[in-house]
């Protein structure tokens, strides 16, 4: 903590982690130094081909209409721009400061924020749109249809409302030299002494409710009736889509519920003046750990997909017959008119997640 004749400013050189002067933290130092680069780079390569390998799908096999399809390909959109910013990261515990100014800092710490609310909001309009297929189809079929049309409208609306939520992460974070080192900064949450922990812990709460745990209950609620509704509907189509959503959605809360509860814990733990060293360097070591996990899942997807997805699988081996057979008009085509009667039967519950 520095205090000056103008202003008194609270720096904290995690998001949500205020470090005592007194611990030394170098242990936890080294360890990020080693193990963040090395997993940030892993996760952008895995990603990003992975990602790419979606969006080129959806984008060559425009004639699927789901709106499954429309909100997994959004995802894999979001992703790519996340894991975009990995390598900054990588660069940024590597060297222990940060050398890209205050804003790409601003600007990346948003982009994380909107990355988890959009992928959030995304799966609660999946889980929307199946509730509404399966459970409510003789009866809301007028609605979904209706919905289907403005699909574009709704996922710029879902991207919107994820920035708006993601607010915060854009404004209070900034990069700024830290613990007596001028020449040094840092990429942190940073506020000045007006900016009370009620006020702090106001916002990080608001994020964890509206950015995960309302949408899970709404999640849970949906998926719930469809698995008593597929009890007695026998359909293998429809329960090979909703497999394949289910384990997708699993996957998401694998990766990110570990992290909002050591968030959740560190709202519950601000304000608090009888922490220990060891405490903190605990708390330190499981924000990083599960923050990396949350991370995975933006190179888990593709592979949900590519195990999965017969439909997504049939029309990426079409993707890849036809570019290793440019100039071959006879290379494959016995496979590729396999694969085209595959994939050009009547439209499943969800073309190309089947």
């Amino acid at each position: 903590m520095s205090t000056s004749a103008e202003t008194t400013t609270m720096d904290y050189s995690d998001y949500y982690f205020q470090i005592a002067t007194l611990c030394n933290k170098d242990e936890v130092r080294n360890f990020t130094k080693t193990f963040l680069p090395i997993t940030y780079s892993l996760i952008c390569i895995f990603g990003l081909v992975g990602n790419l390998c979606v969006v080129l799908t959806f984008i060559s096999y425009k004639k699927s209409e789901s709106m499954t399809d429309m909100y997994l390909c959004n995802m894999a959109i979001v992703d790519i721009l996340f894991v975009l910013t990995l390598p900054f990261w990588a660069v940024y515990y590597a060297l222990d400061e940060w050398i890209f100014g205050d804003f790409v800092c601003k600007l990346f710490k948003g982009i994380y924020a909107v990355n988890f609310n959009c992928g959030m909001l995304l799966l609660t309009c999946i889980s929307m749109d199946r509730y509404i297929a399966i459970v409510q189809a003789t009866r809301l079929f007028k609605v979904r249809t209706r919905t289907l049309a403005y699909s574009k409208a709704i996922c710029l609306a879902v991207w919107l409302l994820a920035v708006l939520i993601s607010t915060s992460a854009f404004m209070f974070n900034g990069s700024y030299s830290h613990s007596g080192n001028a020449t040094k900064h840092i990429c942190e949450h940073k506020s000045t002494a007006e900016f009370s922990v009620i006020l702090k812990l106001l916002i990080l709460s608001l994020q964890l409710l509206f950015g995960f745990f309302i949408p899970l209950l709404f999640m849970c609620f949906c998926y719930t009736f469809i698995v008593k509704t597929l009890i007695h509907a026998q359909n293998s189509k429809k329960s090979r889509a909703i497999r394949a959503i289910l384990l997708i959605m699993l996957v998401f809360l694998v990766c990110q519920l570990p992290y909002n509860i050591v968030l959740l814990m560190t709202a519950m733990s601000l304000g608090k003046q009888d922490k220990t060293c060891q405490g903190e360097k605990q708390m330190a070591y499981a924000k990083y750990i599960t923050e990396t996990l949350a991370f995975l899942h933006c190179c888990m997807n593709p592979v949900l997909y590519a195990f999965i997805g017969v439909k997504f699988r049939n029309y990426f081996m079409k993707i890849i017959m036809n570019l290793c057979c440019t100039g071959h008009t006879k290379c494959g085509s016995t496979y590729l008119s396999r694969l085209s009667s595959d994939t050009g039967h009547s439209r499943p519950t969800s073309e190309i997640c089947e």
